[in-house]
């Protein structure tokens, strides 16, 4: 794991194996940067113009040299050019610690120290870059490698970070480098639960970790097991779980921020610890990564670890309902109804349309028992939203203006994406039933899969301001983003719910 500290000095003050310098791109050989040279190698600008370093996006020079009497290097990244409002774009920078960590990674060093860029250029105060830069440190780092016994394929485990900010506000970098760490810790505890083997994480080891951070940090917790959920007229929860052996779990974490009249948001994740299809099977290779599909489930709990410890000013309800979807002798079948917590009916017409099934418990739950201001829900809904905007934006659907606001703020914040799909009504009629109120599956007339799902989950939620996140696509395997890793969870939600909270008002 990274371990981050701060230096008020200059850069070199500090003794690491590498140094890591962000450059824009065409840079001047300024001042500073001839300073560096003095340390590094003093026909550096030579060097830099010879290996054609121009500062773009993700270029990087490595150079070798000697400080502190022993052998370092200073790294150089780019991250390229200004936007139209004249400063570098944060995304753009979040992927230059990335670049930088894996040529870290690349010399098997395991300490660094990294300049703090100036924040007005990239449009940011010092806590918010230093809150940046600690997230991103921690999850260029995060690697699953628990089940690898290969040494030699393991990347370094433990790499001592040293943030050198100079002049600086020092109060201000240490909030944000605090901060930072929190949510970056956060982040990757979602992406290790959800790159954990499904035979280790049942629904009842996630639910134990949901109480463990309930402990730990003071929230309310309550769990209703399968029988209970059963009782309570839960029958999506119940269909879904009902061909497993692993009994489902209902898992309810409430951050109460002690202040008179605050306002009330929920956040709901879908949690199938594994997704076989049910009797609807999967092909197997759709089927390979479907440990990931309580991704939504993982990102909440975690969203509730990280607001135990910032405390926001609003209450927060974080509700998961959790369980396997495989086919047994007692599997839910095709032409099966379902009535839900809230009384409504659907005819399941496919079992593989099972996280609609379990969130719609859920959000009737949290619209009956805790009347909240907002609800958003997340989860790895359909593979129609995957193909639709691939794997960089999550989809998002709303009619609250003011929601879809707050949510397209944090994703700017955060650089956990959306885009806006049309939750319009003409879609609507694909998911009526002619033996139930609705079907779980949309007309294929219709198209828009992750439309007509979001459609299904609005049945659920009355009159509350409510948004859905399709994070399909998002939520596994993201390509040619520095600070992820192949074959790997992104942890995508936890930023940017904890953002859209702690900004609420």
């Amino acid at each position: 794991m990274i371990t981050i500290q701060t230096n008020d000095k200059s850069l070199f003050s500090s003794k690491t194996t590498c140094y890591g310098i962000f450059l824009e791109q065409d840079f001047s050989f300024s001042a500073e940067l001839k300073t560096v040279a003095k340390t590094v190698f003093p026909d550096l600008q030579s060097l830099m113009q010879e290996r054609e370093f121009t500062g773009s996006l993700l270029s990087s020079i490595t150079v070798p040299f000697m400080v502190h009497g022993q052998p370092a290097y200073c790294i150089f990244v780019g991250v390229g050019e200004h936007n139209e409002k004249k400063i570098i774009p944060v995304e753009h920078y979040r992927r230059a610690i990335g670049r930088l960590i894996r040529i870290v990674e690349d010399l098997r060093a395991t300490s660094l120290t990294v300049q703090l860029p100036l924040p007005k250029g990239l449009g940011l105060t010092a806590e918010e870059l230093a809150e940046q830069t600690a997230t991103m440190l921690m999850m260029a780092e995060y690697h699953f490698d628990e089940f690898i016994t290969d040494k030699s394929r393991r990347v370094p485990q433990d790499i001592e970070v040293t943030i050198a900010y100079g002049s600086q506000d020092k109060k201000d970098i240490a909030a944000g480098v605090k901060k930072g760490t929190i949510i970056g810790e956060a982040v990757n505890q979602t992406r290790h639960w959800i790159d954990m083997p499904p035979f280790y994480l049942t629904p009842t080891a996630l639910a134990s970790k949901a109480e463990k951070i309930a402990q730990e940090w003071g929230l309310k917790f309550t769990v209703f097991n399968e029988k209970e959920v059963n009782q309570m007229g839960m029958g999506g929860l119940s269909a879904v779980s009902r061909g497993s052996d692993h009994d489902a779990r209902f898992v309810i974490m409430e951050y109460k921020s002690g202040k008179k009249n605050a306002p009330t948001v929920a956040l709901v994740g879908k949690g199938i610890t594994f997704d076989s299809g049910g009797l609807s099977i999967k092909p197997a290779n759709h089927m390979e990564t479907m440990k990931e599909d309580m991704s939504g489930a993982a990102a909440v709990i975690s969203t509730m670890d990280v607001l135990g410890q910032l405390k926001p000013s609003i209450n927060v309800i974080g509700i998961t309902p959790i369980c396997e979807n495989l086919p047994s002798g007692t599997a839910t079948k095709p032409g099966d109804i379902a009535r839900f917590y809230n009384g409504k009916t659907a005819e399941i017409k496919n079992t593989d349309a099972e996280g609609r099934l379990i969130l719609a418990d859920a959000l009737s739950y949290a619209v009956k028992h805790f009347k909240p201001d907002a609800i958003v829900d997340v989860a790895t809904l359909t593979g129609a939203c995957s193909y639709a905007l691939g794997p960089f934006f999550a989809g998002l659907m709303s009619e609250d203006e003011s929601l879809v606001k707050k949510l397209q703020e944090a994703a700017v914040h955060t650089g956990d994406r959306v885009w806006r799909l049309p939750l319009h009504n003409d879609y609507k009629p694909a998911i009526r039933s002619e033996v139930a109120d609705l079907s779980n599956i949309g007309s294929q007339k219709y198209l828009a899969g992750a439309i007509t799902a979001a459609h299904f989950l609005q049945s659920f939620v009355n009159d509350t301001p409510w948004a859905h996140l399709d994070i399909a696509g998002v939520a596994f395997d993201v390509p040619d983003i520095p600070y992820f890793r192949p074959h790997s969870a992104t942890g995508y939600g936890v930023r940017l719910l904890v953002d859209m909270v702690m900004h609420w008002e």
